[in-house]
């Protein structure tokens, strides 16, 4: 640009500058290079600011005549280079779907072998151990009524125990099941003693989430009913399978409340230097066995429940209860 400028030459410097721009925006291959164009145009030292840095050396009567024309061909080139960014865009990703795009019909070169999680690992071994023992298993609905998840198992309404287990009720009479013991109770009225039988299982309590505790977990429950049993067949059987689970470990019984049995107990294990609670258990309350129908005179028998994600936590050393519900192949496959 000469020191001194006319209003001519700075018309036949825009149209240069149009025609110039719009071949090469239209040559821009990529979204960087299509960037560093409209700084070169646009931008504060562009091509464009350096003709209207001109427009000051013009007469003020030409001034509007050069801006007009230069606020147009601004506006011209803002909507090529959109345009072409848009183009740029469709391709990248046309481009994108082409190299990443999966031949479904090519035959697999094999899958990869699944595994067992952990938790069922778990139940099912407490399971075997017990069928071991002469046990059978029976099931039950996760989704429960009033009756079956507390009243039939001594746990009558505005009962002080029902505050022990924060409910998912459902309306209706209906609630998700807080434990397994239900299970019991069904079985029960269609199966008369001698019964000896494990009821694994979902539950659902209202616990916040945090390292021990999750509002869905899983239980087993133990049942043995049968003639002449006492407390002492039910230590027996929980020592000899806490014996088969963990080993060695020293083991004691402390006096607890469960509504449904009488004598109650909680069990614990020594772990890492503390006692850890595994179980609870006690003798079938007879009002339970009277509600069945069954004469508390005749018939005995102990109930236990145990967490599946405690066992499971103390056996492989997990010191988080999420983890189990992650689905982090990274820790899953260690198992």
């Amino acid at each position: 640009m000469s020191s001194t400028v006319s209003l001519q030459q700075l018309k036949v410097e825009l149209e240069l500058l149009e025609e110039e721009a719009e071949q090469d925006i239209a040559k821009a291959v990529d979204e960087d290079s299509l960037e560093k164009l409209r700084v070169n145009l646009l931008g504060k030292k562009g091509r464009l600011s350096t003709v209207l840095g001109a427009m000051g050396q013009l007469p003020s009567s030409d001034r509007p005549l050069v801006g007009q024309r230069a606020n147009v061909l601004k506006n011209q080139l803002q909507g090529l280079i959109s345009q072409r960014l848009q183009l740029l865009k469709q391709k990248a990703l046309a481009d994108l779907v082409a190299k990443e795009t999966i031949d479904v019909t090519v035959p697999s070169i094999g899958t990869p072998v699944g595994k067992r999680h952990p938790l069922i690992q778990t139940s099912e071994e407490i399971v075997d151990l017990f069928c071991g023992l002469g046990y059978g298993v029976a099931e039950g609905p996760e989704v429960e009524n009033d009756h079956y998840n507390f009243t039939a198992l001594n746990i009558p309404e505005n009962h002080p125990a029902r505050d022990m287990q924060d409910t998912f009720y459902l309306g209706e009479n209906l609630l998700l099941r807080t434990h397994t013991s239900p299970v019991q109770i069904r079985y029960l009225e269609h199966n008369p003693p001698p019964v000896r039988v494990v009821a694994p299982g979902r539950v659902y309590r209202r616990d916040t989430v945090d390292s021990t505790h999750s509002p869905v977990f899983h239980q087993v429950e133990v049942l043995a009913i049968d003639e002449g049993l006492d407390f002492s067949h039910l230590r027996g059987t929980v020592m000899a399978f806490l014996k088969a689970f963990f080993g060695d470990l020293p083991v004691r019984f402390r006096a607890s409340y469960f509504p449904f049995t009488e004598p109650s107990a909680e069990v614990d294990v020594q772990w890492r230097g503390r006692w850890l609670e595994v179980m609870g258990c006690g003798m079938v309350d007879p009002a339970v066995l009277e509600g069945l129908g069954l004469d508390p005179d005749r018939w005995s028998g102990f109930a236990a429940g145990l967490g599946v994600e405690r066992f499971c936590m103390v056996r492989h050393g997990i010191d988080d209860i999420r983890r189990l519900y992650t689905s982090d192949l990274r820790f899953l496959d260690q198992f």
